[in-house]
């Protein structure tokens, strides 16, 4: 009988929390693992290359669906990765139990810690180089401000969720993403105007047009 390895894969994946919450990370064997997920070692290896690989099993199928949500076309490229990190935080969320058991493993473990690091530096690559992608001539430090913001946002909002005992919805971060993209001058619908946006300026009539360009921008 061949097993089927998607379903099978989550499964050994919050049988693995389960134990790394309840034993310890380092305590817990391979062995132990795949009997509690009742799967064979072999089948464990076969989908899992190590224990860490098994805590951040998620993120690798999360990384690819957004490749493909990216490579779709997009009116908005900024609104499209607020959109993709929403997906992400969706899933976390579906299942806060497990999300938070993982939260505290990584927390205990000096190794698992440092890949964390590493994995939210892979969603910001993404969203930095699907923004240069998108958007010919765009200025590389625009690119990366607004990649690192929005992942810095969306584990704001996990940790709310991770560190609590309740439900913090996905609207949450979606209200966030709008004020950022308001914040950027780039969201979808525009902006409300506000009080100070007229903005004044003189400057010296020798001052060369590039030099008045520079600062005029440096406005916005």
């Amino acid at each position: 009988m061949v097993e089927d390895e998607r379903p099978t894969g989550s499964t050994v994946v919050a049988a693995a929390l389960a134990l790394f919450a309840r034993h310890g990370y380092e305590q817990t064997s391979v062995e132990q693992i795949a009997q509690s997920a009742g799967v064979s070692r072999s089948t464990f290896f076969r989908q899992f290359g190590g224990k860490d690989d098994v805590v951040f099993a998620d993120h690798e199928v999360l990384l690819d669906r957004l490749r493909t949500y990216l490579a779709e076309p997009h009116e908005n490229p900024w609104a499209a990765v607020c959109g993709a990190s929403v997906e992400v935080y969706r899933h976390f969320a579906a299942d806060p139990v497990v999300a938070r058991q993982r939260y505290a493993v990584v927390r205990e473990v000096p190794s698992l810690r440092d890949r964390e690091i590493v994995t939210v530096f892979r969603y910001e690559r993404l969203f930095d180089e699907y923004l240069r992608r998108s958007l010919p001539g765009l200025d590389p430090i625009d690119a990366v401000a607004f990649a690192a913001a929005v992942t810095a946002v969306h584990n704001h909002v996990l940790r709310r969720l991770l560190r609590g005992k309740k439900r913090v919805p996905a609207s949450v971060l979606e209200t966030a993403y709008d004020e950022l993209l308001v914040r950027f001058g780039v969201h979808p619908d525009g902006a409300p105007p506000a009080e100070d946006d007229l903005v004044v300026a003189t400057f010296p009539r020798r001052m060369p047009a590039a030099e008045i360009a520079r600062r005029l921008g440096s406005l916005r």
